[in-house]
């Protein structure tokens, strides 16, 4: 009787990675895996510095942007359930992040209200790499400017295609 192998049995030497079949493709898009792949590394240094995990940065993310939100407002936001929601705030309360304050139309609701400390150590972080892209952008003569944004509002449409699919 034949034995069954196993896959991880096969020799490190002969592996290939998952995507080696892949084109290389253009230095275009070599830049973008790059982009992708700092954005994701710069989004884990941040959450090393707020000393939260991925979806507690997500919820700051949204209270920066946004200012206070109810618990049920982050839980639709972050598409989790309102139980994950309140331990998010918990987690974010706990280390100092937020404050849980009285709606200010209802006063049977909370809000949560990020922490201006908390604020400005994320924009710390933020404000180099903010500031070093728009000036990029600045420094793009129009025409220029023209091809990479709609480059990049094509980028957009087949990235929101793929998650709707």
């Amino acid at each position: 009787m034949a034995e069954a192998r196993n896959p991880d049995s096969t020799p490190q030497a002969s592996r290939r990675p998952a995507f080696a079949d892949f084109p290389e493709g253009s230095s275009i898009s070599r830049e973008l895996r790059e982009i992708v792949k700092l954005s994701a590394d710069f989004e884990r240094r941040l959450g090393r510095t707020l000393a939260v995990n991925h979806t507690d940065l997500v919820a700051m993310q949204h209270l920066m942007e946004s200012g206070p939100l109810s618990p049920s407002e982050l839980s639709s936001r972050l598409r989790i359930s309102t139980a994950a929601a309140t331990m998010v705030v918990d987690r974010l309360e706990a280390v100092g992040h937020v404050s849980r304050q009285p709606h200010p139309e209802d006063r049977r609701k909370i809000v949560v209200v990020p922490r201006e400390d908390s604020v400005r150590l994320a924009a710390q972080e933020l404000l180099p790499l903010v500031g070093g892209v728009a000036q990029a952008i600045a420094d793009l003569p129009a025409e220029d400017a023209a091809v990479i944004e709609r480059f990049l509002g094509e980028v957009v449409e087949h990235y929101r295609a793929a998650l709707d699919g």
